[in-house]
Parts: C-alpha cells; sequence; structure tokens
C-alpha cells in the first residue's frame, strides 16, 4: 500500500500523487448519477438514475478500473481535467471542494477516519437510486433531485 502524506487534502491539488488523488475520493457516489445538462440555460440538473456500474449499498464503481470498456463517456477526473469538469461536479465533491479552494467537510473520511460517516450524514447516495436500465432516457427528467449541484 503507498503511504499517504498527512493531510495531503490540503495540499494544491496538482501536487496531489496519483494514490492521494485517488485517496481524495469521499464515496457519495454522486458523481456516477446521470445528469441531464439544458442546452439553452446550461443548467445541470441531477436524476436519481445511476450508472450501470454503480453499486448502490457501497456507492462505488463495480468496475472502476475498467469502467470505459462498459461506459465508455465516463470521465476520466484528474488535476489536469478538473476545471472543465468541477461546474457539474455536485457541491460536495471533495474534488470540487478542493478546486475551489474550501476544506473537506467533517464527515469526509478523511476528517472523520471512518468510509461510513459519509452514509451517516445523508451525503452519499446510498439507497436511493434507480438503475440506468430500468429507466429509459427519455425519462430521466421524471428522476431529476434539486439539492446536489
Amino acid at each position: 500500500m503507498t503511504k499517504l502524506r498527512p493531510e495531503f487534502w490540503k495540499l494544491p491539488l496538482k501536487k496531489l500523487t496519483a494514490p492521494e488523488w485517488e485517496a481524495l475520493c469521499d464515496g457519495c457516489g454522486k458523481c456516477c448519477l446521470n445528469k441531464l445538462e439544458y442546452e439553452d440555460t446550461g443548467e445541470v440538473v441531477f436524476t436519481r438514475v445511476a450508472c450501470r456500474l454503480l453499486d448502490g449499498e457501497s456507492c462505488s464503481c463495480t468496475q472502476y478500473d475498467i469502467r470505459h470498456q462498459f461506459v465508455p463517456e465516463c470521465v476520466t477526473l484528474s488535476p489536469k481535467t478538473i476545471h472543465k469538469i468541477a461546474y457539474w461536479m455536485p457541491a460536495t465533491c471533495a474534488y470540487r471542494l478542493r478546486f475551489e479552494d474550501k476544506p473537506l467537510y467533517d464527515w469526509h473520511y478523511l476528517i472523520s477516519g471512518s468510509r461510513e460517516t459519509v452514509h451517516e450524514a445523508g451525503e452519499s447516495v446510498r439507497g436511493w437510486t434507480v438503475p440506468e436500465f430500468e429507466v429509459p432516457e427519455e425519462e430521466w427528467d421524471e428522476y431529476t433531485i434539486e439539492d446536489l449541484s
């Protein structure tokens, strides 16, 4: 296992090692929700419709390392791409928070010491998503949620 520097999350994103970057993820699963972006306004709206690879209980990708084989359009988030992507990431996302030079929330496991606190705080998608194979894309607008962006 790679050793992570103490409080590495306080460093600028471009200074993080690859393992530190990956460790920044809070495990909420919100980025795996399908989104609608309205062309006329540019507004991004989250839906309860989850990517086919999201495990709704653990809130993690079931095929993370090879996800692009199954979902070619899945975004690769990195220090080099965050500036293009942050606008549609959830407001609570550790990557977005750090990109905006904001601190992590107390429920983030790097602060709390527990991977469960994101779920206990109600900040994950655990238990309330609908798999995308159950909802036709033309009906996703019926599953929008208001409070994630």
